[in-house]
């Protein structure tokens, strides 16, 4: 499977009409046949007036053909792209393998944390990922991950996890209980210095959203 990651920038006030038009008129046209839909998300904390959904594609050939497809749709260059057109003011792609696939939490009604890390070239990234993978059951006793990808295009040397929690209190509190974890403070002796960047976007699920 290839995951891409979409993230659209638009202008202030307009985010509630992006939405309504994926929610609504997107929806509609695409269903989940021109690539599955895994989660359509809010920007809370971070950079603000963004929204960013998540698809699913068996490989990139998969991906280009039914792109290619929709692009033909007549109602997806008659209805939907005139309505996002005018709000958007930049447009970012991630393709993404899975690590661990996206796991819907046990029950809704959550906040969500997209934490991008930037690791270092020439083997930063696989020397991380084998530090964390070995390390998640223990953190997963505080929170359960979501999905962990590391990007094929886009961003390169990057390694992508979302994490979902009931509120904010209940983010920190996961956090800090780990925090005090031996396990993971031994993790933190060698993760971080694989690492050049670190951003952490907290996402509130739309109302369509397969992830809520």
């Amino acid at each position: 499977m290839i995951y891409e990651l979409r993230t659209y920038t638009v202008r202030p006030g307009t985010l509630g009409d992006i939405v309504k038009a994926a929610s609504t008129v997107s929806r509609d046209i695409r269903g989940d046949n021109f690539g599955k839909l895994e989660g359509y998300w809010l920007t809370e904390i971070g950079p603000l007036n963004q929204v960013l959904h998540m698809w699913s594609y068996t490989d990139l050939n998969e991906r280009a053909r039914l792109r290619a497809e929709l692009a033909k749709n007549p109602r997806w260059g008659s209805e939907y792209i005139p309505l996002i057109r005018p709000l958007l003011v930049r447009q970012e792609v991630r393709l993404m393998n899975a690590i661990r696939p996206p796991v819907a939490p046990a029950s809704g009604g959550n906040l969500y944390e997209l934490r991008a890390y930037r690791a270092k070239a020439a083997g930063g990234a696989k020397q991380w990922l084998d530090e964390f993978t070995k390390v998640l059951p223990e953190r997963e006793k505080y929170s359960k991950i979501v999905g962990l990808w590391q990007t094929d295009a886009g961003q390169p040397n990057e390694l992508c996890h979302i994490w979902a929690y009931p509120d904010l209190n209940a983010r920190a509190k996961a956090r800090g209980d780990a925090m005090k974890d031996p396990a993971w403070q031994d993790f933190l002796t060698r993760g971080p210095g694989l690492l050049e960047e670190m951003h952490s976007t907290i996402m509130l699920p739309a109302p369509h959203s397969p992830l809520k």
